[in-house]
């Protein structure tokens, strides 16, 4: 069985799709304090350790993972990607581009037999010698080969368009892509419907007593107008009669579309974001009801099962834990496509054959 330290680890997103995998995931790194009991509570016995990337050294690594061979070790990195996404803000990411650095140092230091990266596609189009180039140069020098990819995870049975860039590396060999499941030629995508079609309505501003996290942030009085004056199914705020227009959209002014949009009930949902519980923050609100989608709703378009429940002091908490996470049906087909080339590289050492072309000969 292969073995993993998820780092960056926040909510546990890409920790719950390995362990649904069949991967054992012993723990997970984050400088976020305020995930340690939703990432524990959900994925035990694997444990959050609230360290920061940089102060992270190889003899950590040894203890946490004992005595396994590094060969059936994955460490799994998903740095934060603001500072590579096309919705950044102004602000200072400096230290955060060096992040993916930090982690090919415990790459190098410890040689993991695997190693697996997901990031927004914009981290591959930095041009020059950028940190993504250097990490990838970092593998080539020490043995591995790689695979590099943009999936869009409502490939995966995700109910979201999200696109995003994955690396599977290995020392044996370059590990091939999961295959999509659904898509043309496959399953149909996975809805809006059909994911959060089951929760009962709730208001703006009220939570469900009995299903966790099926909550609904509030709106103004004025945002309720506006939200009463969105056609249902993918209405937006360009159907609104005038006087209901904000400042800054007014005149010949069409950018940013789809803030205050509802979302289509046939079709997958728009990428979520950590602020996907607001209606003003983009396409979040909900088909039909007068409120933005809930966090219980926003989880399950993140693939969360039902009973995974997210912990936090405030809304801003858990609507970052949700919305930041690798959706779980993207992180368990990666998963399985790592676990299925580890089946390949074991029948290749018994049997004196070689892998398949994208391999090396073992």
């Amino acid at each position: 069985m292969i073995k993993a330290v998820d780092f960056f680890c926040g909510a546990g997103g890409l920790t719950r799709g390995l362990l649904d995998a069949g991967i054992d995931v012993v723990g997970g790194f984050d400088s976020n304090a305020a995930c340690h009991t939703t990432y524990e509570r959900n994925n035990s016995p694997a444990r959050f350790l609230h360290r920061k990337i940089e102060d992270v050294n190889v003899s950590d690594l040894r203890r946490l993972l004992g005595n396994v061979s590094p060969d059936r070790v994955l460490f799994a990195g998903c740095a934060p990607c603001q500072p590579f996404t096309k919705q950044r803000r102004e602000g200072d990411y400096s230290q955060q581009r060096t992040l993916l650095g930090d982690f090919a140092r415990l790459v190098i230091d410890y040689l993991p037999g695997y190693v697996l990266i997901e990031n927004v596609p914009g981290i591959a189009q930095v041009k020059g010698n950028s940190t993504y180039k250097r990490f990838l140069q970092a593998l080539s020098d020490h043995n591995y080969r790689f695979t590099e990819a943009p999936l869009d995870a409502k490939f995966f049975g995700v109910p979201q368009n999200r696109r995003r860039w994955v690396v599977l590396a290995s020392r044996f060999g370059a590990p091939p892509m999961p295959q999509p499941s659904h898509g043309p030629g496959a399953q149909p995508f996975v809805t809006v419907r059909d994911a959060i079609k089951q929760f009962p309505p709730i208001r703006a501003g009220s939570v469900h007593p009995t299903i966790p996290n099926h909550r609904a942030s509030s709106v103004t009085e004025l945002n309720m107008q506006r939200l009463r004056a969105t056609p249902p199914n993918g209405g937006g705020r360009l159907d609104w009669p005038k006087e209901l227009h904000l400042e800054c959209h007014k005149g010949d002014y069409t950018g940013h579309s789809d803030v205050y949009g509802r979302m289509r009930w046939d079709a997958p949902s728009p990428a979520l974001t950590c602020k996907c519980f607001s209606i003003s923050n983009g396409r979040y609100g909900h088909p039909t009801q007068n409120r933005a989608i809930s966090f219980r709703e926003a989880a399950t378009l993140q693939s969360f099962p039902p009973d995974y429940v997210f912990y936090g002091a405030s809304q801003t908490d858990v609507g970052a834990q949700i919305g930041n996470a690798v959706p779980v049906m993207l992180a368990k087909a990666l998963g399985m496509a790592l676990r299925h080339f580890q089946n390949e590289v074991r029948l290749a050492l018994t049997t004196h054959k070689e892998l398949g072309p994208v391999g090396l000969s073992v």
